[in-house]
């Protein structure tokens, strides 16, 4: 019997990681530790820095390269194969690390729940027993860093994605919006009238950067931040909050 534990460890910051987390990851038999090609190597090396701090067991780490997503049209069915390709190489890797079976452990950006993928590719694994350890999320890790709570007085708040925002603008009945898995400047797609943004990159890390204000005054430092920071590291990750009106 093989369990994998999917372990949310925040958004790249070693304090992020909890005190069940390090006991998962001290529990497994295997860890398997991602690697994105060079443009994104620090991912890799802030998991490894992470496992170098908290393991205090000799765990074994089998590192696997993660396959590359399709760029076509049919957005859906190219991560569909992508995630299939992704499930592939991890039962690959179990089967010739673990093959009597045990525990595995996946460290995770974030918490697995929220807009992440490794829950449905595990599901894609037949005889797999799944378990999550939560993680402080990349938008948790945004709201603290400007000090400001993630929805109005008894308001609701949504969480959606760049695509979707580019797509279908802002959601009806929405008064404050969490966006996330932006690819840049969706939120230029929006009439910024009465919009004020809150924004971060690389939340929780040494890197941080936050801009804060009404959107039609710093979305263009926004952007130009934004383009900096991609070319500086190779990589960005980022989220913003938008909200209609004075309340924060």
């Amino acid at each position: 019997m093989t369990t994998l534990s999917l372990i949310g460890i925040g958004t790249g910051n070693p304090d992020h990681v909890t005190g069940q987390a390090v006991k998962a990851l001290n529990a497994a038999d295997l860890i398997l530790l991602p690697r994105k090609g060079e443009e994104k190597s620090d991912l890799a090396d802030l998991r490894r820095q992470i496992l170098a701090q908290v393991l205090t067991n000799p765990v074994p780490v089998a590192e696997y390269d993660v396959p590359t997503r399709s760029d076509q049209d049919d957005y859906l069915g190219a991560v569909n194969d992508w995630h299939d390709a992704i499930a592939k190489v991890w039962a690959d890797a179990i089967a010739t690390h673990l093959p009597e079976g045990g525990e595995v452990a996946l460290m995770v950006w974030g918490d697995p729940s929220l807009y992440d993928s490794t829950l449905r590719i595990a599901a894609r694994l037949p005889g797999l027993a799944v378990r999550v350890i939560p993680g402080i999320t990349s938008l948790q890790a945004l709201t603290a860093a400007h000090a400001i709570p993630l929805n109005t007085l008894a308001a609701p708040m949504t969480i959606t994605t760049g695509r979707q925002l580019r797509d279908h603008g802002w959601p009806e009945g929405a008064v404050t919006l969490a966006v996330m898995l932006d690819r840049g400047g969706a939120f230029t797609t929006l009439d910024p009238e009465g919009l004020t943004i809150w924004w971060g990159a690389y939340v929780g890390m040494p890197e941080e950067t936050l801009i804060h204000g009404p959107l039609a005054q710093v979305s263009d430092e926004i952007l130009a931040t934004r383009a900096r920071l991609r070319t500086e590291h190779g990589w960005i990750m980022d989220i913003y909050l938008l909200r209609r009106g004075d309340d924060v």
